[in-house]
């Protein structure tokens, strides 16, 4: 084996000398198959490797080895180098490498929206909040403009911005896979952004099932046609349940009433072990107890849930019944600017409120192991093994119980992150020593680069910058009234069909955002079964239904400052967090310390 090679992590604010280079793919950028080709040559990442495998080993000083997109070994130091990697350099990372974040709940279309600060209130359930005065000028107005607004041919203006931007937000914070940013066309058809991060709702891989997020109207609304969609799907389901808080001593809460819905016949259940509940906050002990006999699993959001509702999914009662819980970050407006800020609510709470019943190790799983297992990939992704993808999230230091350093790690923390073998964000030596040399990015003061360049990408975003996408979507939100005046001027896009006449062409699709929590696409996020009777639908209705008559967007919207990527860049965001009314004193005052 040749002499090592290092990477150093910077100790201060210094920049890397360095010329920015662009994105950019072509036009005919592949859009089936990996999120990358596999092509990534042979690679050795040496330094504390915890690889979150069924026995949680450790290896204090070993190497994982990646080729073509996988990892083909995960050894000790002290063992020889797999077949074809004897004359490979080993790089010195001098941290602990570990599997990257999944973040199994994030509406990323929001991400670019600041925290809503301070919550007005103290909230019941997912159908109160929408409908607060507030909500309209500051998440779902301002999100309706970016998401649609045109430029002078028609064409989307804004939304290559903003998917680069909360997806780079996402690498920024560890992620190598999230749920995806849906988008609509005039012509009736949806489909998702391909981007960097992998999206399990599509995968385009065989080998990684796709989770169904959606699910058609009907379907939401008729129990016996959701229980054999349930049946019929082989992937995971990740639908919102039971979004808000219960009083066991008043257990006919609307947040849970949605579950019991879910009973479609006396002791018939429309769950199974492709069921996972996102938030599953207003459960009680014996409906976790029915989700663990149906091999059902659920998805954490503590800091969401804790600024909403003032409480949380009673996860000890979830662990104690045998539930599998994932993590997700939400969005911004309400939750974590990343996972990694995610971990460390979970872990507050844990420790505060539940006597420590998670460690560090459980709650990291939840992000890794745990979520790779909820989402059917567990032979592909979550750990780190031999003829798994080499999704890779690298922690400056190696000393210390190694998930504690997870918790305490801050967004400057981050050494690289690498998705199928390449090198996507890190230090500016590893990049450079990975062939990985992109768009220079400060992070609390620090150099970093960002690798853009993607083969498989979409076109339509390939060309725009990091930087640029900063500068267009916070001059947009400064400027939002404005552009809402000139989209409430334009007309809307004429529907994309050939026309009768054979020689006429079709008119080019005008792509918007799917705004989950605003549109009507004919799909939910969440099943609206009848409880007590035909038209008693459980669950809140879509956000946008009861606004729809309110005054022009243009008359309400206000500047709003763009969400910045990290809270090592956000100066005011540990202020309100620890300023949020309903948040537990020990929680908020804590966190500051994590960062």
């Amino acid at each position: 084996m040749s002499s090592p090679r290092t990477w150093f992590p910077l100790s201060g604010p210094e920049e890397i000398p360095g010329k920015r280079r662009g994105a950019a793919v072509t036009a005919a950028a592949k859009k089936k198959g990996p999120i990358d080709p596999l092509t990534s040559p042979k690679l050795a990442l040496a330094g504390r490797i915890v690889t979150m495998d069924d026995s949680f080993t450790v290896l204090p000083d070993g190497v994982v080895y990646v080729e073509k997109g996988g990892i083909v070994a995960v050894n000790k130091r002290a063992q020889a180098a797999p077949a074809g990697f004897q004359n490979v350099e080993v790089i010195e990372t001098g941290g602990t490498i570990l599997p990257g974040l999944i973040d199994l709940h994030n509406h990323l279309s929001y991400n670019a929206l600041p925290l809503w600060s301070p919550v007005p209130k103290l909230f019941k359930d997912r159908g109160q909040w929408p409908n607060h005065k507030d909500y309209r000028p500051m998440v779902s107005g301002p999100m309706t403009v970016i998401g649609e607004f045109r430029d002078s041919s028609g064409q989307p203006a804004l939304l290559p911005a903003l998917v680069r931007y909360v997806e780079c937000k996402l690498l920024l914070g560890g992620v190598t896979t999230s749920q995806g940013v849906k988008l609509a066309s005039n012509a009736g058809i949806q489909r998702f952004y391909r981007g960097l991060v992998r999206n399990v709702e599509q995968t385009d891989e065989p080998d990684l099932s796709e989770a169904q997020a959606r699910i058609p109207d009907l379907d939401a609304r008729d129990a016996a046609r959701f229980l054999a969609r349930l049946k019929k799907e082989d992937s995971c389901f990740l639908l919102h349940l039971s979004e808000g808080v219960t009083d066991p001593n008043q257990p006919d809460s609307a947040a849970r009433r949605h579950f019991l819905s879910l009973e479609v016949a006396p002791g018939q259940w429309a769950l199974n072990d492709k069921f996972t509940g996102i938030h599953s906050a207003g459960l009680l002990r014996e409906d976790f107890d029915i989700l663990a006999q149906h091999s059902s699993s659920m998805v954490w959001s503590p800091l969401s849930n804790l600024l909403l509702y003032g409480g949380t999914a009673r996860v000890e009662d979830a662990r104690a019944a045998g539930v599998r819980i994932g993590l997700g970050s939400d969005w911004s407006p309400t939750g974590s600017k990343n996972l990694l800020g995610e971990l460390k609510v979970a872990s507050l709470h844990s420790q505060h409120a539940l006597n420590g019943l998670f460690t560090a190790r459980d709650i990291v799983a939840m992000a890794t192991r745990d979520a790779g297992r909820i989402l059917k990939w567990q032979t592909s992704l979550g750990s780190l093994a031999p003829g798994h993808r080499a999704d890779v999230l690298v922690i400056n230091g190696k000393t210390g119980d190694p998930y504690d350093s997870v918790i305490g790690a801050r967004e400057t923390d981050i050494a690289l992150v690498m998705i199928n073998g390449v090198a996507r964000y890190g230090l500016p030596d590893a990049m450079t020593l990975l062939g990985a040399d992109g768009e220079t990015v400060r992070v609390g003061g620090q150099s970093r680069k960002i690798f853009l360049k993607q083969e498989t990408g979409d076109p339509d975003v390939a060309s725009v910058s990091l930087r640029t996408a900063t500068t267009t979507l916070r001059d947009a939100l400064l400027n939002i009234a404005k552009l809402a005046k000139k989209a409430e001027a334009q007309p809307a896009p004429k529907p994309a069909v050939a026309s009768r006449r054979t020689l006429d062409a079709a008119i080019r699709p005008v792509w918007s955002l799917a705004l989950d929590e605003i549109q009507d696409r004919g799909e939910e996020l969440r099943p609206r079964l009848p409880l007590r009777g035909p038209r008693d639908f459980t669950g809140p209705l879509r956000a946008g239904r009861p606004v729809m008559a309110g005054p022009p967007l243009s008359t309400i919207l206000k500047p709003i400052d763009l969400d910045p990527l990290t809270v090592a860049d956000d100066d005011d965001f540990l202020d309100q967090i620890e300023e949020q009314p309903n948040m537990p004193a020990q929680i908020k005052n804590g966190l500051r310390a994590l960062y």
